[in-house]
């Protein structure tokens, strides 16, 4: 099958080009990483931007780069990509969170975003501001959930968050004035997640799970890769995700310490509705393991991270989907 680097999905069947494809995980709280800018306890461990309880405000900042690798087909095998293809995007995220009151806290992050591509003898690069991103989270514990030991029921109690993130279309799309697949930093849409992250930890293991359900709104189109087409309205499928992580935490003699995770995740997205009707080249499903390593100093408002996650490149770890690695590293500082 041969890909086009100069359009992208129109509506026809087939894979979901790389270029289309590249900012699909970059947003999902930061669920392909497996690494945090915080959790309940601080250091790591959570999967998204998580400002620790005893905390008033944190900055954040990462570098994603993203390593594309041959192809999820519809069936799910695992198709290469052209010989001589090298494709590859980095992102710079800037994030930062604050508290509200001892309960909800907010946050955003704006992803910058650099796209270097070689497919099929062309070659493309590109820049520009990803989708950006605003998180509220309910906290449903009043104290630090982290102990050292269960002596009592409450021990057990895990820390919970729920929230709400809005994507908000603020990168470069296939609607937009983007001429080739390659160009685009964003989908387009406005998003809504909803989430939960339940986490427990008894050092020095931790243990959390993520879910989120997001649903994409709904929008106008009268544009694809530049050119003008007759408007329609569009929508793209609702997204589901989850992600399992273990981890053990080791502690240094000046009581910083070392958090060593593994990681297993699911993200799919569902058909999209265009003019009314099913886009039959839309939908898609990307499963991934990943290993995390998150330094923490002993107040916990300095952290330091680093992960490589993969999507394992077999058959039926994905469908119509890129095979990627991704390579994070970030650091945090944050306020009492």
């Amino acid at each position: 099958m041969s890909l086009s680097p100069t359009k992208g999905l129109g509506g026809g069947g087939g894979y979901l080009r790389p270029g289309l494809a590249i900012m699909a995980l970059a947003l999902s709280l930061s669920a392909a990483g497996g690494a945090s800018a915080g959790s309940c306890c601080g250091g790591g461990g959570a999967a998204s931007l998580v400002l620790p309880k005893m905390m008033s405000s944190m900055w954040d900042v990462s570098m994603d780069m993203e390593i594309y690798d041959g192809y999820w087909g519809r069936e799910g095998k695992r198709l290469p990509d052209p010989q001589g293809s090298d494709l590859k995007q980095w992102r710079l995220n800037l994030g930062h969170a604050r508290r509200i009151n001892d309960n909800w806290q907010v946050s955003a992050v704006l992803p910058l975003t650099a796209n270097d591509n070689n497919y099929e003898n062309t070659k493309t690069r590109s820049t520009g501001v990803g989708d950006a991103s605003i998180t509220a989270l309910y906290e449903a514990f009043d104290t630090v959930a982290c102990v050292w030991s269960v002596e009592k029921i409450e021990d057990l109690y895990p820390a919970s968050y729920f929230g709400l993130t809005l994507t908000l279309p603020t990168g470069v799309s296939p609607f937009d004035d983007a001429q080739r697949s390659f160009d685009i930093t964003g989908r387009g849409f406005y998003r809504l997640d909803a989430m939960a992250l339940v986490e427990k930890t008894v050092y020095p293991w931790n243990l959390s799970f993520l879910y989120t359900y997001g649903m994409n709104m709904e929008r106008p189109v009268n544009r694809e890769y530049g050119d003008w087409v007759e408007p329609y309205h569009k929508r793209l499928g609702d997204r589901r995700f989850y992600s399992i992580t273990g981890g053990y935490t080791h502690f240094l003699p000046t009581d910083d310490s070392l958090t060593l995770s593994l990681a297993y995740s699911d993200l799919w997205e569902g058909t999209a509705i265009a003019g009314g009707e099913p886009d039959p080249g839309s939908g898609w499903r990307k499963r991934a393991v990943s290993v995390s390593l998150a330094f923490a100093n002993m107040d916990k408002s300095f952290a330091a991270r680093i992960a490589y996650n993969q999507g394992v490149k077999a058959d039926n770890w994905g469908e119509n989907f890129p095979t990627t690695d991704i390579i994070s590293m970030g650091v945090s500082y944050a306020f009492p």
